[in-house]
């Protein structure tokens, strides 16, 4: 079965309680789930978010729902990701971050049938090992063994905090593919971090949604008429929250070495 796993709880450092901003009406993490559901070959879908007291609102959008769900580590998030995916038995994974607004169930589609269609030969497969998609369209699929091989044996906080890195990060291990789009449109930020990204996401929502899932084909309609839109959350580097953990990776590094000295 496969299955999509979004990682959600309400502690972001600079955009508190983000995953429940309401956008058009709606919650964030509301039009995260409504654009998963589109895809063609996603059976199911899982809530992963902590044992954190505020958290609480995470699991109350699940149960009003009527969406799984499973509580773990905050930080661990890699253990969270492992756990729930054991708890439901799930075999074909795909990874959904609850802070993109304008996920494409197109593009999601896209990543799911080379990986099913590639099953016996690949563990991995993303858009994300070389970014060619808009920053906040990423996705990754990857097999449960996958996953538990990353789980057992990752070490860095960088590789237990953002799930995949481990897979992705030895190629001598596992088989992977990257999707990339036609056009390089890496440049583009369509993620929610910061409260200029949320300026933006509001933005495009005010034009285009109406009840209806719009794809990245009419977003990037919409910045050719209206190029101004970009400019609102220009500037922020991509993959931040991943790069301020490789921080944490160097400072862990220097204190073992200390220690041994």
């Amino acid at each position: 079965m496969v299955t999509a796993i979004v990682q959600a709880r309400m502690g972001s450092t600079r955009l508190p309680g983000k995953v429940l901003l309401d956008i058009q009406g709606k919650p964030l993490l509301q039009h995260v789930i409504e654009r998963v559901s589109q895809s063609k070959f996603i059976e199911r879908i899982i809530i992963a978010t902590t044992t954190d007291k505020k958290d609480e609102a995470i699991v109350k959008f699940a149960e009003t729902r009527r969406l799984p769900y499973y509580r773990g580590s905050e930080d661990d998030v890699l253990d969270r990701f492992y756990q729930a995916a054991k708890q439901y038995r799930v075999t074909t994974i795909v990874r959904i971050t609850p802070d993109d607004p304008f996920k494409d169930p197109a593009v999601i589609d896209r990543v799911i049938g080379c990986y099913m269609t590639n099953r016996d030969a690949v563990d991995y497969v993303s858009n994300t090992i070389k970014p060619t998609y808009p920053e906040g369209l990423d996705i990754e699929v990857f097999s449960f063994q996958a996953l538990e091989t990353a789980w057992r044996e990752a070490r860095k906080p960088s590789e237990r905090e953002h799930v995949t890195p481990y897979i992705w990060g030895h190629p001598e291990l596992f088989r992977l593919v990257n999707i990339e789009n036609e056009e390089d449109l890496s440049q583009l930020r369509w993620t929610l971090d910061t409260e200029a990204d949320l300026q933006f996401a509001r933005a495009i929502y005010a034009r285009l949604y109406h009840g209806q899932v719009f794809l990245m084909k009419e977003i990037l309609a919409l910045l050719q008429r209206e190029p101004q839109l970009v400019l609102i959350n220009s500037g922020t580097a991509r993959n931040a929250g991943y790069l301020k953990s490789l921080e944490q990776d160097k400072n862990q590094s220097s204190s073992t070495r200390l220690h041994k000295n």
